[in-house]
């Protein structure tokens, strides 16, 4: 896990069309094989597990800025049929999210008193005072993804926030599809120190425990 904060004795542990649903009469997203990887991305967060699965594991990085989802597929071996296969299964997953969160509201993520606390400690000890903790996931380690933890002074748009004991978290769209459910806790135990996200998006993580996938 990358972070700035202060070492504690131990190492840390850690815009495309729209077309109308004719059931709902609600607008539901058009993802496209002609779309930008990193639009994609940035647009449909909820989707990125999706890609994963088909074998795109180039977001976040730089070609996610210039390659299209069907480059993107194609270099993985896809075929022209498996490419509108997986388009599909894109749309299906992004609507299935809007579903998810009209009537079944996101756990969102956990903040347990005890990391709340000690981030509140390591904020004291900055030469200025932190608008929150920002919560990362970003491309790298031996699994795939790793975690960032580092202080911010701002809020960017599409940030989402979360409070506990008087401290802010602060996870971009992104960052939060793969973070849902998540628990963010603080242990101190006879084998060290340090944060630890409990993540149950993770289907796999490295021996170092600091990275998933």
């Amino acid at each position: 896990m990358q972070s700035n904060l202060p070492s504690d004795d131990a190492a840390m542990d850690t815009a495309p069309d729209a077309s109308a649903d004719a059931s709902t009469g609600r607008e539901t997203p058009a993802i496209t094989k002609d779309m930008l990887i990193g639009d994609i991305v940035a647009e449909h967060p909820e989707v990125i597990e999706t890609l994963l699965a088909e074998g795109v594991h180039c977001i976040g990085c730089g070609a996610s800025a210039w390659e299209t989802l069907e480059q993107g597929l194609a270099v993985h071996g896809k075929t022209p049929e498996e490419i509108d296969t997986a388009v599909a299964k894109l749309n299906a997953a992004a609507i299935a999210s809007g579903d998810a969160d009209e009537g079944h509201p996101r756990t969102g993520l956990t903040i347990t008193s005890a990391a709340a606390a000690k981030v509140k400690e390591f904020a004291s000890q900055q030469d200025s005072t932190p608008y929150g903790l920002r919560v990362e996931v970003l491309p790298g380690g031996c699994a795939g993804f790793q975690y960032a933890l580092e202080f911010t002074d701002t809020r960017e748009e599409d940030d989402l926030e979360f409070e506990q004991d008087g401290v802010r978290f602060v996870v971009n769209k992104a960052s939060m599809s793969m973070l849902e459910g998540a628990k963010i806790d603080f242990l101190n135990t006879l084998n060290g120190a340090g944060f630890k996200i409990t993540n149950p998006n993770a289907n796999k993580s490295c021996g170092c425990g600091n990275s998933f996938g």
